[in-house]
């Protein structure tokens, strides 16, 4: 309500926490969210946490998310459709140039069933999500930059 398009929970800010996060997953959510932040210019603190709010408006052609796509027959996971989501939004909003709010927010002890996270493949899944958003962000520059310049000089 204060004039950002996208808020975003985090554990890595002051007032914010987990009750359960491991050092594994906290290390990869660290190195990961370094990761992006040094290739899209960001600066999250939390990148694997998928506590979010945003105005539809703003948000939702940015995001250009696939919603045709049927599930595959077999089980497996669309692309998106796993833990690696929270990061195609967040490379997304920032590559969008959009005004991104951290909160903190603190993770508590699940209480019912068991997570259905495997941090050596998710996070694998998360690092294949970067190069790949990485990769479409450069095309879609390098796109727009040939549409905006006139016809002529593109033939020469």
């Amino acid at each position: 309500m204060a004039g950002a398009d996208f808020a975003k929970g985090s554990r890595g800010l002051e007032g914010g926490g987990s009750d359960d996060l491991t050092v594994l997953r906290g290390t990869g959510n660290r190195v990961l969210a370094f990761l992006v932040n040094r290739l899209c210019g960001s600066r999250y603190t939390d990148l694997c946490y998928g506590y979010n709010a945003f105005w539809a408006a703003a948000c939702l052609p940015a995001l250009d998310l696939d919603t045709d796509s049927p599930a595959p027959e077999d089980g497996r996971y669309l692309w998106g459709d796993g833990f690696e989501i929270e990061t195609l939004l967040y490379l997304r909003v920032a590559q969008a140039g959009l005004k991104v709010v951290e909160v903190s927010s603190h993770e508590r002890s699940r209480e019912y069933g068991v997570s259905n996270l495997n941090a050596p493949r998710d996070g694998l899944r998360v690092l294949r999500t970067i190069f790949v958003e990485v990769g479409r962000a450069h095309r879609l520059r390098k796109q727009r930059k040939l549409e905006a310049t006139p016809a002529m000089a593109r033939a020469r």
